[in-house]
């Protein structure tokens, strides 16, 4: 008999040679071998108290929806119930102030401890010459970015879905050494901007898909940059960011071994998938 790994091994490989015909893969590691390192890093958050109350609010109450939803209309109708459920607890993570007038406490103290890491990571970062891509899914969380920066008179470029202005805050960015962050909504700038201009990739927040995160890191890592490139992907620990970097590591075989852009495959979330995330 084949021992587990090695039986799985043996399937990745006979899947790879089904497939190959079919699939012409450019992989930038076989087509530029002079490209310097990129490192891919956790940084590990604690979540604030404030943001610990909310979500254990949030998470209790979601868990009772969707056991009752699935019991009486089954999985598939359940769905959107499942993905804003899933959406609201992300975005505690990030910042209170993304659940709008969903936020329970307005007025919190400390409404985004990972908001507090992040500036620490970026004094410490720039204090050494880095320039920085920070990528979100949450426009939000970018514009709360956006105004921190002001009150600190940080320079910045900014792009998001609304932006008209992409090649000139690409070139910009790129020229301008004096501006040591550029703000990108992940959906708008995560593919097709060369941003060589950067050495660090701060993603604020995990998508499903490692593809996706793996492309938005590229803007930096591509040809034309000398400099190793460090992508920091911060991640609240004990929390549905946990499980969802989690569940990547675990599907990334999978799409590594077939396609590595199949976003589809990380959106169709499985009961079993559910169940992990929301411990149900």
């Amino acid at each position: 008999s084949v021992p587990g790994d090695a039986l799985y091994e043996s399937t990745q490989i006979k899947l790879r040679r089904k497939l190959h015909p079919f699939i012409l893969r450019r992989k930038k590691t076989d087509v530029a071998k002079d490209l310097p390192p990129k490192i891919i890093k956790v940084s590990w958050c604690n979540i604030s108290d404030d943001q610990k109350k909310v979500y254990e609010q949030v998470l209790e109450a979601s868990r009772n929806e969707i056991r009752s939803r699935v019991q009486n209309e089954g999985y598939d109708k359940s769905r959107m119930v499942i993905l804003t459920a899933l959406l609201r607890l992300r975005q505690i993570c990030c910042h209170l102030d993304l659940l709008g007038d969903k936020n329970p406490l307005p007025d919190a103290e400390a409404p985004s401890a990972k908001l507090e890491q992040f500036f620490e990571m970026f004094d410490e970062a720039t204090s050494q010459g880095h320039r920085i891509l920070v990528f979100s899914q949450f426009v939000k969380m970018l514009k709360i970015l956006r105004n921190e920066l002001d009150r600190r008179s940080i320079r910045y470029c900014y792009l998001d879905g609304s932006s008209k202005d992409r090649i000139e805050s690409v070139h910009k960015f790129n020229t301008d050494s004096g501006i040591p962050v550029f703000l990108i909504s992940l959906k708008a700038g995560g593919t097709g901007l060369n941003l060589t201009g950067a050495d660090t990739v701060i993603h604020f927040d995990p998508w499903w898909n490692p593809a996706v995160e793996d492309q938005a890191t590229d803007r930096a890592h591509r040809i034309g940059q000398k400099r190793t490139v460090l992508s920091l992907k911060m991640i609240t620990e004990n929390t549905i960011e946990e499980k969802v970097l989690d569940m990547q590591r675990r599907k990334r075989a999978i799409i590594g071994a077939t396609v590595e852009s199949d976003e589809q495959t990380m959106s169709k979330l499985t009961w079993d998938d559910v169940k992990e995330l929301f411990d149900l």
